[in-house]
């Protein structure tokens, strides 16, 4: 049986529309003397991040315990809030193409939403990379209390988009992510790249 045409698209922030440049971290941890990748690995610890993905934290209280675990590696306290403040003040670069895209589609009547795991500080910097109003809706899950992959995290992002799931196309870089969706009855594709632009037209059928 074929699936309903998608007529909502739900877009992952980071990895699709939100690009990261490596070396801006790596410049950080050589100048501080800290291993190369630890930065993120601290930050990302499950422990350390669900909290804040969930909103039970806020973004600068994840990143003071992110200090807070640095502050033996870099000498002192002090080094360390300036190592993590450094690192954060960078906040990603848009993907242009991504953005075009999701221009295009609106254009031609598809609702766009952002669904993202993500922290207080998205709004913020939405409007720091010259986002606010280029999407229709966006699901952040510490505003809503739960992340992806969990089926309630798509429920909700479906309610936000004012479609039924068989409508909607999440795109993401994240396996289990797009498991989530499907799960939870969307259509979803696993972001490759730039290539994919074209089968993602092809989906929308626009």
């Amino acid at each position: 049986m074929a699936r309903e045409r998608a007529t909502a698209l739900l877009l992952d922030f980071d990895g699709v529309l939100r690009r990261w440049d490596p070396a801006v971290a790596a410049v950080v941890e050589r100048e501080y003397g800290l291993s190369e990748g630890v930065l993120g690995e601290i930050a990302m610890q499950w422990g350390r991040l669900q909290p804040v993905l969930t909103g039970q934290v806020n973004h600068a209280e994840w990143m003071t315990s992110v200090a807070d675990a640095l502050a033996e590696s870099v000498g002192s306290p002090e080094r360390a809030r300036a190592a993590v403040e450094q690192w954060q003040s960078y906040r990603g670069e848009v993907d242009q193409e991504v953005l075009a895209f999701v221009r295009e589609a609106r254009a031609a009547g598809i609702r766009v939403g952002l669904g993202t795991n993500a922290t207080d500080l998205l709004d913020a910097d939405l409007a720091a990379l010259g986002l606010v109003g280029e999407l229709d809706v966006v699901v952040n899950s510490s505003v809503i209390g739960v992340h992806k992959p969990a089926p309630e995290y798509f429920k909700a992002a479906c309610v936000a988009l004012a479609t039924p799931p068989a409508r909607v196309l999440c795109v993401d870089d994240e396996d289990w992510a797009v498991r989530g969706a499907r799960s939870a009855g969307l259509s979803a594709h696993r972001w490759g790249g730039h290539a994919d632009l074209r089968y993602l037209r092809a989906a929308l059928d626009y």
